[in-house]
């Protein structure tokens, strides 16, 4: 695999293509009006999808709304929220998690570069930051408005249907395996599992656009766009190059969705027993659930991002510690955890490991509260509209 175009003993200056702050800021606005017209698209078809039965009539388990004198009164209350994921298709599901990826991923993006800036072993000069708000102002008024935005379109292609399918398949399985360890009742180990499970399907369909995204957030990326990104890399190390840290990803993001869903849940139980739709007790789960997860599994997040960038002024530094018969090619790429964390902690020591720690958090708590709380706004609107399809069916059908 060669990694010369990329690994270069040379420091990137404002000379290359990708790093003028005019060509990237350009190509920053032109992601940001692409990806304003992808959400646009996506609004109006779940405005489309809100009129027709979702999933049809067959894959739909009947919810009986059974109209008389004596229950005229439950028919004009709120449907029954939490009864969605017996109810609904897994259509359902996945659309309304689509839409939560989508908008947790791109409302947070601006801090998710400053994250991977932060996490740097060896950040150049000008991009060694005091914390998130230094960093963004730094790089706001130094390389343009924009780019904090650049590799956005390439997140928000991912997040679509690593979201769908991750919230899909959570609420599938938490279901099935509470029914199984604990009867009628909420199981924090099946929220877990089902956590990890999902998981796996998220990360499969996410770690691509996560190796394109976090090099371009990069300070002096020299790529012009996501598709000479893309092109580069695979022309450069071969399409391995984009699952180098899938690994380490699931490593890191197993643990995390274990303690991020058995901790939501748990909070859910005591802000929100009843399990009604209640976006306050939505967003304060979330967002406590997301940093508590987020703080405990750092160092990992440290690893991947050295697995996904690899930095050329590491690699630099790496090869400069080797012999003379060693010195040369010995490290055209970091691969694999166990390499990750020796890098980590030669370079970086103990506190390597916690680099950008508060821009995880602060980056975690609000996106997580965004996620859980446009996923439960969508599943309470679209429960409500088959309560109310059904209610005005059976109403037409006793005139």
């Amino acid at each position: 695999m060669e990694a010369d175009g990329f690994v270069r003993r040379r420091r990137m200056t404002a000379e290359t293509t990708g790093s003028d702050p005019g060509v990237a800021g350009a190509s920053a606005g032109a992601e940001v009006r692409w990806l304003g017209g992808r959400l646009w698209g996506v609004s109006e078809s779940i405005v489309g999808s809100l009129t027709p039965r979702i999933g049809g009539e067959a894959e739909l388990q009947t919810v009986d709304f059974i109209r008389s004198a004596q229950d005229a009164e439950t028919e004009d209350s709120e449907p029954d929220y939490e009864g969605l994921p017996q109810g609904a298709s897994t259509g359902t599901h996945m659309l309304a998690g689509a839409v939560a990826g989508i908008m947790e991923h791109c409302l947070m993006f601006p801090i998710d570069c400053v994250k991977t800036r932060m996490q740097s072993l060896q950040p150049d000069p000008a991009a060694r930051y005091r914390n998130v708000m230094d960093a963004l102002r730094r790089i706001v008024a130094t390389e343009g408005v924009w780019r904090p935005m650049r590799g956005l379109n390439a997140t928000a292609v991912g997040a679509g249907p690593a979201h769908a399918l991750y919230f899909a398949s959570y609420e599938k399985l938490k279901k099935t395996l509470s029914d199984v360890i604990h009867p009628g009742a909420n199981s924090h180990l099946a929220n877990g599992a089902a956590g990890c499970v999902a998981t796996l399907l998220h990360d499969a369909v996410m770690n691509p656009a996560e190796v394109v995204k976090q090099r371009m957030q990069m300070y002096n990326s020299p790529y012009r766009g996501v598709l000479d990104c893309v092109r580069a890399i695979w022309q450069k190390e071969g399409p391995a190059a984009f699952y180098r840290s899938y690994t380490t990803q699931l490593t890191m993001n197993v643990p995390f969705q274990a303690l991020h869903f058995m901790t939501y849940e748990y909070l859910q139980e005591l802000l929100n027993p009843h399990r009604q739709y209640n976006p306050s007790s939505h967003m304060l789960s979330g967002a406590l659930a997301g940093a508590i997860a987020a703080a405990a599994t750092t160092p990992l997040d440290v690893c991947k991002t050295l697995l996904n960038t690899q930095e050329s002024l590491t690699l630099n530094s790496l090869s400069s510690g080797q012999g003379p018969s060693q010195g040369q090619g010995a490290h055209r790429h970091i691969s694999g955890l166990a390499h990750a964390f020796r890098t980590v902690y030669r370079l970086g020591g103990l506190q390597g490991f916690f680099k950008g720690v508060q821009a995880r958090v602060i980056y975690q708590m609000p996106s997580t509260a965004i996620s859980w709380s446009v996923y439960e706004f969508f599943k309470y609107g679209l429960t409500k509209h088959q309560h109310n399809k059904r209610r005005t069916q059976h109403m037409e059908a006793e005139m």
